[in-house]
Order: structure tokens, then C-alpha cells, then sequence
């Protein structure tokens, strides 16, 4: 209990610091209940909050996985609906809480049209997750979607569009040589280790020496980002400290 109570002060500090004023009382409420059932660790990468919505992470599952002592999880891909020479991939996972357990499936799809640019030609691996994700849900009962599970990021163009911006004179922070915009490997970078967007656009800011990122250059940028890039994988710890220096302090009420 006290090993909990010490988890849950942890989250919600740290849940606070983190995303502020964006997370409700409901919000809060519910991280309560997955500290409690699931023992998930924020600084651990086993949730994030996006849009206002709480996601357990592949990092999170697994451990908890880990920690209910799993006996295996079995993975293949599903051929009826997958096509290699277009990218498309389907895969079944099923996970084995114990040695009698008669298994918990799970299925996951990756495709073009729904992975991050930054990850094409990576959609085989990114099904398998997907699977395995659905299936250690289903198995430990979690209700809330992984991150993993979620299509490319919220009103990102799709292939027409990604086509016809193609042609198009790029701006300071975008491409025109059909590789990734620097804003889409930065948010996938933020998804990737589980970082609070607001926190590294101001701590991007101030690494670029410009009163907002908008404002940098494409070079300043790119500088920034394969910093960001070592520097969580490094020693993701030691840079969401950074990150929560930038938070803004609560305004104190009279």
C-alpha cells in the first residue's frame, strides 16, 4: 500500500507539472484508477495524455505484463489480410497469462495510410505492436486505447493530400523533397517517449533562441530535434526534468 501511495503521489505530481491546466478533475480521477489497478508509472512511459484523453503505451503494457508474471505471447502475421508489395500487414497476437490460460487474441493492421511518415517501411513492426497491444489489453482487462493502436496524428494529410503538399514550396519547418516535415519527426519524437508537446515546443524555443518555434530556422530546427532525439534516448529522466523547468507555475488564488 504504501509502495502505491507513493506511485500515485508521483503520477500526480508529476501529471500536473506535466499538463496542467488541460487535465481535469475527471482526468485526474481516472489516474487514480489506473495507478490503483494497474500500477502504470507516467515517468516510466506507461501513460501519456493526448487530447485531453488518456493512453496506456507498449512500454506500460509490457510491464505490466511483466509484472503479472506473463507466460508468453505468441505473434504471427495473418496472410488473408496482408499484402506485402503494398505495405499492408495484419497480425495476430495472443498472450498467455499463465500455463493453463488458453490465451487472450489480439489483432493489428499497419498500413501507408495509417503510420507516421516517419516510420514508412516500417509498417510490418508496427502491426505486430498494434496486436500484441490489443491482445495484453484484452488480457488485464484495460479499457483505454494504446497510443500505439491510434491512427497517424490527428489531422495529418492523408496520401492525396501528403502528395499535393508535395509540390508545394515548403516553409521554414517543412520539406519538399517528399522526406518527413520536421513538425511530423518532432511529434513523433514527443509520442515516442511519452513528452508533454507544450513543454518541448518552449524548451525548442529557447534551445533556438526565438520567442516561439515558429519563428526558427529549418537548420536551428533540425538542430533541436536530433538533440531532443539523443537526449530522450539517452536519458529520458534527466530530460523530462528539463522539460517540467519550463512549466508554467500554478497562479495562486486569494
Amino acid at each position: 500500500m504504501q509502495i502505491e501511495s507513493q506511485l500515485l503521489r508521483q503520477n500526480l505530481n508529476i501529471a500536473r507539472r506535466g499538463w496542467g491546466a488541460r487535465l481535469s478533475s475527471a482526468a485526474l480521477q481516472l489516474l487514480r484508477v489506473y495507478t490503483r489497478d494497474f500500477q502504470f508509472s507516467i515517468i516510466s512511459g506507461d501513460l501519456i495524455f493526448l487530447d485531453h484523453v488518456w493512453y496506456v503505451t507498449y512500454t506500460g503494457l509490457l510491464r505490466l505484463a511483466r509484472r503479472n508474471h506473463c507466460t508468453g505471447i505468441h505473434v504471427q502475421p495473418v496472410p488473408e489480410f496482408s499484402d506485402p508489395r503494398h505495405l499492408r500487414w495484419a497480425f495476430k497476437a495472443i498472450v498467455y497469462k499463465s500455463s493453463t490460460c488458453k490465451g487472450f487474441v489480439g489483432y493489428g493492421d499497419a498500413n501507408p495510410s495509417n503510420v507516421s511518415p516517419l516510420v514508412r517501411g516500417a509498417e510490418m513492426r508496427v502491426a505486430e505492436t498494434r496486436a500484441v497491444n490489443r491482445a495484453l489489453r484484452k488480457a488485464y482487462g484495460i479499457g483505454l486505447c494504446s497510443v500505439e493502436e491510434l491512427g497517424w496524428v490527428t489531422g495529418s494529410p492523408g496520401p492525396a493530400r501528403v502528395q499535393n503538399q508535395s509540390v508545394k514550396p515548403s516553409n521554414s519547418n517543412g520539406s519538399s523533397n517528399g522526406q518527413p516535415r520536421l513538425r511530423d519527426r518532432l511529434c513523433v519524437l514527443i509520442r515516442q517517449y511519452n513528452l508533454d508537446p507544450t513543454l518541448v515546443k518552449a524548451y525548442a524555443a529557447d534551445f533556438c533562441g526565438t520567442p516561439t518555434l515558429k519563428e526558427a530556422s529549418r537548420d536551428l530546427v533540425e538542430s533541436f530535434i536530433s538533440h531532443l532525439a539523443t537526449s530522450a534516448k539517452e536519458n529520458r529522466d534527466g530530460l523530462v526534468c528539463k522539460l517540467n523547468s519550463y512549466a508554467q507555475p500554478a497562479e495562486v488564488k486569494p
